[in-house]
C-alpha cells in the first residue's frame, strides 16, 4: 500500500513515498476506507515544515475522503460503497471539546490520510454530502468546518448580517459561500486584484485590496456606513487583528482562525474594550458540527472551489504551490 511519510528533520524534501503495511480488515465498530483524496491546509504545512513537531515517520494530512470497503461487527452508520469524509478531532463528538481532543489530530498527533487505505472506528468519519466526489468531500474536514463554526456556531450569521472575510484560501472561500447562502453581506480583502474579481464572481458584495489600502479596517467600517461588520473571519492573526477590530461593530465578533501574518504581537486592548468585542480563537469543530455543516451544504447546493489537483507522489510540490500563494480555494491531493 502506498503512502507518504515525513522523515526527520521535518521539511518538504523529507516527504517520502513509502510502501506501508495494509491495515487489514475492520474489527468490531470499525470501518475500512479506501482513500481517494486529501486536501491541504496551513495546519498540514506547519507539520511538514516543522512548525508543529511531529514524530519521525509520521503519515501527514488531516483531511481524508473515500469509499467504505468493509464494516466491522456492530457498525450502524455506514455500509460498503458509502462515500465518507474524516473528522479533524476523532474524539470530539459533540458539545465542548474534551481535554484530549487536540492531541489526536490525524497527520499531527497520530498518522493521517496520505495513504491508500485506513481502518478506524466508525465515528472517525461522517457521510459526505450527497453527490459529492471524494475530492470535493476532502475539502470539508478542516477548511469547511472552520468557516462553518466561525459563522454559525461561535458567530450568529443570519440574513442581513455583514461578514468580513480575509483572503482567498480554503477557509475564506468557504466562509464567503456559507455567508452568502445565509443571506449575509460579505466584504472580502486580498492583495490580488485578479483574486478579488474571482471572489466578487462568487458573490462578494464589496472588495478591498489591502496592499492598496493598508487601513482596510477603516474602509470596511466606511462601507458599512460607520456601523461596522458583525463577524470578521480573521485569517492573518497578530498582523491583521488590529484592522479587524477597527472593521468590527460595537459588540462584534472576531473569529481568530489563522496566524498567516504573525503568531504574536501587540493588541489594542483599549479598542477591544471600547467596542466590547468578542475575539474568539477556534480550531475546526466537532463531529456533530460537521454533520450540521453537511446538511447546510446539501440544503443550499454549495460546491467547494478546488484550485489545483496533485497526485500523492507530488505531495511536496503541492505544498510548494500552497506556500507560493498561487491557489484560489482548495488544493486537493488525489490518492
Amino acid at each position: 500500500m502506498r503512502g507518504v511519510r515525513l522523515r526527520a528533520p521535518a521539511s518538504l524534501d523529507n516527504l517520502t513515498l513509502a510502501d506501508l503495511p495494509d491495515p487489514g480488515d475492520p474489527g468490531p465498530g470499525e470501518i475500512r476506507v479506501r482513500l481517494a483524496a486529501s486536501s491541504l491546509n496551513f495546519h498540514d504545512y506547519a507539520v511538514v515544515t516543522g512548525m508543529i513537531p511531529a514524530a519521525d515517520g509520521r503519515i501527514p494530512m488531516s483531511d481524508g475522503a473515500g469509499t467504505v470497503e468493509a464494516v466491522g461487527e456492530g457498525v450502524t452508520q455506514f455500509k460498503p460503497g458509502d462515500t465518507v469524509v474524516s473528522i479533524f478531532f476523532p474524539e470530539w463528538i459533540d458539545g465542548a471539546p474534551p481535554a484530549t481532543a487536540f492531541r489526536g489530530v490525524p497527520g499531527d498527533g497520530i498518522d493521517g490520510y496520505a495513504r491508500e487505505a485506513v481502518v478506524t472506528p466508525e465515528h472517525w468519519f461522517t457521510r459526505a454530502p450527497e453527490g459529492y466526489s471524494a475530492a470535493e468531500a476532502a475539502t470539508l474536514t478542516c477548511a469547511g468546518l472552520t468557516a462553518w463554526r466561525a459563522l454559525f456556531v461561535d458567530g450568529r450569521t443570519r440574513p442581513g448580517s455583514t461578514v468580513l472575510v480575509q483572503g482567498s484560501g480554503g477557509v475564506s472561500v468557504f466562509a464567503l459561500q456559507f455567508a452568502k447562502a445565509a443571506g449575509a453581506r460579505v466584504i472580502v480583502t486580498s492583495s490580488s486584484d485578479a483574486k478579488l474579481e474571482r471572489l466578487k464572481a462568487l458573490g462578494a458584495d464589496e472588495i478591498i485590496n489591502y496592499k492598496e489600502v493598508p487601513a482596510w479596517g477603516a474602509q470596511a467600517l466606511e462601507l458599512t456606513g460607520g456601523t461596522g461588520v458583525d463577524t470578521v473571519v480573521e485569517i492573518g492573526g497578530a498582523g491583521t487583528l488590529d484592522q479587524s477590530m477597527v472593521a468590527a461593530r460595537v459588540g462584534g465578533h472576531v473569529a481568530l482562525i489563522g496566524v498567516l501574518a504573525g503568531f504574536s504581537g501587540p493588541v489594542q486592548t483599549a479598542l477591544l474594550m471600547a467596542k466590547n468585542l468578542r475575539v474568539q480563537g477556534l480550531t475546526v469543530g466537532s463531529r456533530q458540527q460537521q454533520l450540521d455543516m453537511i446538511a447546510g451544504i446539501e440544503a443550499n447546493g454549495i460546491r467547494p472551489v478546488i484550485s489545483d489537483h496533485f497526485p500523492l507522489e507530488k505531495l511536496a510540490d503541492a505544498f510548494r504551490h500552497q506556500a507560493a500563494n498561487a491557489h484560489f480555494g482548495k488544493i486537493v491531493v488525489d490518492i
